[in-house]
């Protein structure tokens, strides 16, 4: 399994975010052009479009995360139940403790 680094590039471009436009606008003040000009890219996507572009970012993103093994998945398991049971003891004893407090105080 291989794993990769994180990065900002955009499917459709493969350029970080902001690159381009970045490029435009800098292209469009050398060229004396002012307009709301949008590239071919970054055009406004269909509703259709704009799903299957986010479940194509999921599953991008979940195949970077690196999962548990069985073992680690049992260890942390453990170690999660076992704190609990633990902090559900000393609040139990404390509210054991208060109560006989409130009788011995208020009879």
């Amino acid at each position: 399994m291989t794993e990769t680094t994180g990065s900002t590039a955009t499917p459709e471009s493969g350029n970080p975010e902001g690159a381009d436009s970045a490029a435009e606008a800098t292209s469009a003040e050398a060229s004396g052009k002012r307009g709301n000009k949008k590239s071919g890219k970054r055009a406004k996507k269909g509703l259709f479009a704009r799903i299957g572009l986010f479940y194509r970012q999921i599953i991008a993103e979940l195949r970077k995360v690196v999962w548990p093994s069985r073992g680690e998945l049992t260890n942390y398991t453990a170690v999660v139940v076992t704190f609990v049971v633990v902090v559900m003891a000393f609040v139990a004893g404390l509210d054991y403790g208060f109560s006989k407090l409130s009788l011995l105080v208020f009879g």
